[in-house]
C-alpha cells in the first residue's frame, strides 16, 4: 500500500447534512446537495457589466465546480494531458488567487475522453479541511488555511475508463467516493482525519459488456458510473443513496450495508445524483435511452416498485431539480421540462437553448441553467414556462455553479467570475 499519513448545515428536507455553517457552499450542487438555496443573486450581467464583480482566468482544463467557504473559493485543475493536478484558492471578495498547489503529478495519466476532463470531481469542505479527489490518480486533504497536505491516498485501483466524473461526500467522520470503473465497481469510506480506510463495498452485480465471442470487454461501459452519492434521512434512518452502473443501490453509510438495489437496465454511465421527497427516490437511470425513475423506500428500508417512469428529454449529465411537486429539468441538447412528479404529467415541455452539462440551480423562485456556449437562461420556477433573463459570458459552462451568499460563482472553461448587484 502506498498511502501517506500526516500526524499534523444545515438540514434540507429529508436530507442529512454535517457541514460546518461557515461552508456557503461546501460541495456539488450546494449545502443540502440538491441544487436548492433559498437566496437573492443578480438576474442580469454580462461580459464588462458592473455586476460582474471579478473575473479571474483558471489555468488548465478542469470541470469540476467551485466550493465556497470563509473568504475563500476553492477549484481544482489540471492539465489536458492529466499529468499535472492541482487545488487553488481564490480571495471570494477580489479574486486573486492566494493559493496555486499542485497536488500529484502522474507520469502515465489513464484516457480521458475529451468531453471529460483529468479534474471533473468537485472537492468537498468541511470546517478547516478540503477534500480534494480526482479519482483513481490522487486523493487528498489539505489545511484551508495553509495548504498543507494533511493526508493523501494514491493507492486506489479503478480504470474510470473515460475519466473520473463522481465527486465526494461527508457523512459523519467518513469521506465517501465512487469508483465504477471499467475494471472495478465498488464505494469506498475513508476516515476522513486519517485517509485510512473504513469500509469498502463491491457493487452487487457487475454488468458486463459483451464482444461478438461472448468475451467480456474489459473496457465495456456497461460497468462505468459517473454520480455523485447522496445521503438522506428516510424513516428516520440515513440512507445512502448510490448511482451505478444501470442501477441505484441505498446502502448504510456507516458500514457500506446494502438495504436494496432498483435495476434499470436501461442506458448506462449515470452521471445523476439521486434526489428525495419524503420516501420517494428519484434518478436519472442511464446515458443512453435514459428516463427519469421515481419509487418508494418502505420503512424496512427495502424498495418499492418503481412508480414514475419519464420517458422523454432525460439528461444525461444535468442533474435534475425536485421541489414540492415538480421535477424540474433540462436535457443535454437544451430542453427544459417541468413534471408533476406524483403523476409523471408534463406541466411544461420548451427549448431553452445551447447544450447543457453543468446542472441547474433553483435559486429563491428562479431557475439559473448554465449552457456550454456561454448563455445562462434564468427562468421563473412556476408551471409556467417564462424566461425571465438572458445572460452571456465570453466562454461556455461546463461546471455547476455556486452561491455566496447574493452572489453566484460561475466558473467557465477558462475563468472564474463572481456576479453579484452593484
Amino acid at each position: 500500500m502506498d498511502f501517506r499519513l500526516s500526524t499534523t448545515l444545515a438540514i434540507g428536507l429529508a436530507l442529512v447534512s454535517t457541514f460546518s455553517a461557515r461552508a456557503d457552499w461546501p460541495q456539488f450542487l450546494g449545502p443540502t446537495g440538491d441544487s436548492q438555496i433559498d437566496a437573492s443573486v443578480p438576474l442580469t450581467w454580462s461580459e464588462g457589466s458592473d455586476n460582474v464583480r471579478w473575473k479571474t482566468a483558471i489555468h488548465g482544463k478542469a470541470w469540476s465546480s467551485p466550493v465556497v467557504a470563509d473568504d475563500s473559493i476553492w477549484v481544482t485543475t489540471a492539465t489536458e494531458d492529466g499529468k499535472e493536478l492541482s487545488v487553488l484558492r481564490v480571495n471570494k471578495q477580489s479574486g486573486e488567487i492566494t493559493l496555486d498547489q499542485k497536488l500529484f503529478d502522474v507520469a502515465e495519466p489513464q484516457f480521458c475522453h475529451k468531453f471529460n476532463s483529468y479534474a471533473s470531481p468537485t472537492p468537498v469542505i468541511e470546517g478547516d479541511r478540503i477534500y480534494v479527489t480526482f479519482g483513481s490518480p490522487g486523493t487528498a486533504c489539505l489545511d484551508t488555511a495553509t495548504g498543507e497536505v494533511l493526508w493523501e491516498r494514491t493507492d486506489i485501483e479503478c480504470d474510470h475508463h473515460r475519466g473520473a466524473g463522481s465527486s465526494p461526500i461527508l457523512f459523519e467522520d467518513l469521506l465517501i467516493m465512487h469508483y465504477d470503473g471499467s475494471d472495478h465497481q465498488f464505494i469506498l469510506a475513508l476516515d476522513k482525519k486519517t485517509g485510512e480506510t473504513a469500509w469498502r463495498v463491491g457493487r452487487s452485480i457487475d454488468y458486463q459488456d459483451l464482444d461478438e465471442n461472448g468475451e467480456v470487454k474489459a473496457d465495456g461501459d456497461w460497468r462505468k458510473a459517473y454520480g455523485t452519492p447522496h445521503v438522506a434521512t428516510i424513516h428516520d434512518q440515513p440512507v445512502l443513496l448510490s448511482v451505478g452502473a444501470k442501477a441505484i443501490y441505498g446502502y448504510d453509510p456507516a458500514t457500506g450495508k446494502e438495504h436494496f438495489r432498483v435495476e434499470s437496465r436501461i442506458g448506462h454511465s449515470s452521471s445523476d445524483r439521486p434526489s428525495v421527497a419524503g420516501d420517494m427516490v428519484y434518478y436519472a437511470t442511464g446515458w443512453s435511452k435514459g428516463q427519469l425513475w421515481g419509487f418508494q423506500v418502505k420503512p424496512d428500508l427495502s424498495a418499492g416498485d418503481v412508480s414514475l417512469q419519464v420517458t422523454k428529454n432525460i439528461p444525461r449529465k444535468p442533474c435534475h431539480i425536485v421541489r414540492g411537486d415538480r421535477i424540474y429539468m433540462v436535457d443535454d441538447g437544451g430542453i427544459g421540462s417541468c413534471i408533476d412528479r406524483l403523476s409523471g404529467d408534463v406541466i411544461w415541455r420548451d427549448r431553452i437553448g445551447g447544450n447543457h452539462s453543468a446542472s441547474p440551480l433553483l435559486i429563491g423562485d428562479r431557475l439559473y441553467f448554465c449552457n456550454e456556449e456561454g448563455a445562462t437562461n434564468v427562468l421563473s420556477a412556476s408551471d409556467e414556462f417564462k424566461v425571465l433573463a438572458t445572460n452571456q459570458l465570453d466562454d461556455g459552462y461546463m461546471a455547476t455553479p455556486a452561491v455566496d451568499g447574493s452572489a453566484l460563482i460561475l466558473r467557465t472553461k477558462t475563468h472564474l467570475y463572481r456576479i453579484e448587484d452593484q
